[in-house]
């Protein structure tokens, strides 16, 4: 299975359908960049998009992954190739993302021991590490997904905050013995996690034909939290609802939002690559 070949096929076949690279990404939902990586080689089209990608064109999946259009006489053996080729790829996949995860999750380890050593050659006992301990495993237990699983695991990163954040503050909360740790702990996480859900949606509704439109969506939304979380604050602990820093911030965000937009729109355009 050579990427290269498959991505001149699928060049070849785009051509021959008269569709240009962005036309195929619309059709598909992604970036034309997404698109111009497959036809280069430097990518291979998504399991969960092939299908649609081979309607499209008007091939079968056996020759997408052949590189090139398959007669019937040889096309068992060349499913029997393709089929070997994805399984030996699924293996190296696995046992490079094995070592990542090891390699990732070792530095964690290091810290949980140091501080358990540290803590209990000094006091004797369990005091002070528990802090930090519960922050190291907090830190590995929302970002262990990303890393073993890649894009596919940045959803279950986030549901893994949500599930642990309460947890975490109220554990953390108890070690430090000052309850408003949790309680504003709570209330800014509950904020912060409906926030990211939010970006999360807008990504993946919005994202994969435009990642400008929905970075300058999220540069929107976030102006409306960040004075909700102003008013939070405001009611625990009496802070200014608004002052200068949050107009300046209001200021850089609707800049922001504005560049992106601009930036999709020279884009789609021909203005810039």
């Amino acid at each position: 299975m050579n990427q290269t070949e498959i991505g001149k096929f699928i060049a070849k076949c785009r051509k021959e359908k008269k569709l240009t690279q962005a036309q195929l990404a619309e059709k598909l939902n992604i970036t034309d960049r997404a698109v111009s990586k497959w036809e280069t080689g430097k990518s291979m089209p998504d399991s969960s998009i092939m299908l649609e990608l081979c309607e499209i064109l008007g091939i079968t999946v056996n020759e997408l992954l052949s590189g090139k259009n398959v007669d019937k006489e040889s096309y068992e053996e060349k499913v029997n190739e393709n089929l070997l080729s994805l399984k030996r790829k699924d293996e190296n996949n696995m046992s490079k993302n094995v070592m990542i995860s090891i390699l990732f999750s070792v530095p964690f380890l290091v810290g949980v021991m140091a501080c358990l050593i540290c803590n209990l050659a000094i006091s004797g006992n369990l005091t002070w590490s528990l802090i930090p301990i519960s922050s190291i495993v907090f830190a590995w237990a929302v970002s262990f997904p990303s890393i073993i699983l890649g894009k596919r695991g940045i959803m279950v990163s986030l549901i893994s905050l949500s599930v642990f954040i309460i947890p975490y503050l109220f554990l953390l909360s108890s070690f430090l013995k000052r309850k408003e740790v949790f309680s504003l702990g709570a209330a800014m996480a509950v904020v912060s996690i409906v926030f990211l859900w939010l970006i999360a949606a807008v990504f993946n509704r919005i994202g994969k034909t435009s990642k400008l439109v929905a970075l300058g969506i999220t540069f929107l939304i976030a102006i409306p939290f960040m004075f909700f979380v102003n008013i939070i604050l405001s009611i625990m602990i009496e802070e200014p609802i608004i002052d200068v820093w949050d107009i300046l911030s209001v200021f850089m965000l609707l800049i922001l939002s504005f560049a992106s937009f601009i930036c999709d729109y020279a884009k789609k355009k021909g203005l810039v690559k």
